[in-house]
């Protein structure tokens, strides 16, 4: 497998950094991963704009314009023998003595790589998943994709422990993501999503979902959604690249619904798998 470190690509295994690179020592960088489909980034401007906006951030100057970017990418993906790709972007402060404040004159470290892209099959999304429910007690600042997700590790891994998918994170009483997805409500045949804000990462599936509602005539609201929504919906569904969208259908040991993928999941899955199949890899 090919990656591409700081200027030049080359086999995995020869990718080295230092260990006073300042992601290893303090989480100080940022990161965006890319869906591709058939050899084809999806939606690659808007990624790379989520990732300008995570720079912005942290106060860290981009180290290529778009052009340069997608030229990168494109053939960093052409190295691949596998058509189907999560492609992840990684962007430090670079190498420098360990002191808090930001080092000067120091080039960022750039950093991609490739993996196989896998989607859940259709027998798990007939099946549904179960969730756990967390309070959300991440930093204010979770629209910044930082590489410093350890906070999400530790909710995540209160679902795996208790044989489940996700986590559902609550802060003051209303919703906000899951560990590694976004969340979206169903209740009375509306879909309902909580609103973009620095609480919560908005992912490109999220705004793929609310474009299909729009775009199908499915009701929908974008607002604050509040604990007892969640806990009193008719369907709960997790959306990302690789879990597209899954339903929920067992929440903190409870059955959401009817305890099956409710029609309107189903409705926008059959949609969604169009979409990509038309756009996607279009």
């Amino acid at each position: 497998m090919s990656v591409y470190l700081n200027g030049q690509f080359l086999p995995l295994a020869d990718a080295k950094i230092s260990v006073l690179d300042r992601g290893f020592v303090f989480g100080d960088g940022v990161y965006e991963l890319v869906p591709v489909y058939s050899k084809k980034p999806f939606r690659l401007e808007e990624h790379l704009r989520r990732l300008q906006g995570s720079l912005d951030g942290i106060r860290l100057a981009n180290p290529h314009d778009m052009v340069g970017w997608r030229d990168l990418i494109l053939k960093l993906i052409a190295l691949q023998d596998f058509a189907d790709q999560s492609l992840y972007i990684q962007v430090t402060r670079g190498v420098a003595p360990r002191d808090h404040a930001f080092p000067k004159g120091v080039p960022p470290t750039v950093f991609m790589f490739v993996q196989p892209l896998v989607t859940a099959t259709p027998e798990q999304k007939a099946a549904g998943v179960c969730a756990v429910t967390a309070t959300d007690n991440r930093w204010l600042r979770c629209n910044i994709k930082a590489i410093s997700l350890l906070a999400n590790i530790l909710l995540r891994q209160q679902a795996v422990d208790a044989g489940c998918a996700e986590t559902v994170m609550l802060r003051d009483g209303f919703l906000t993501e899951g560990a590694a997805s976004n969340i979206f409500v169903v209740k009375d045949g509306v879909l309902r999503a909580p609103p973009p804000s620095n609480l919560m990462l908005t992912g490109i599936t999220y705004d793929v979902v609310l474009e299909l509602a729009a775009a199908h005539g499915i009701p929908h609201e974008v607002r604050a959604i509040s604990e007892a929504e969640v806990r009193d919906a008719d369907e709960l569904w997790m959306t990302s690249s690789t879990k597209e969208v899954m339903a929920i259908v067992q929440l903190d040991g409870e059955p959401v619904g009817a305890g099956v993928p409710g029609p309107l999941a189903q409705r926008m899955e059959a949609l969604y798998q169009t979409f990509k199949q038309q756009v996607m890899r279009a």
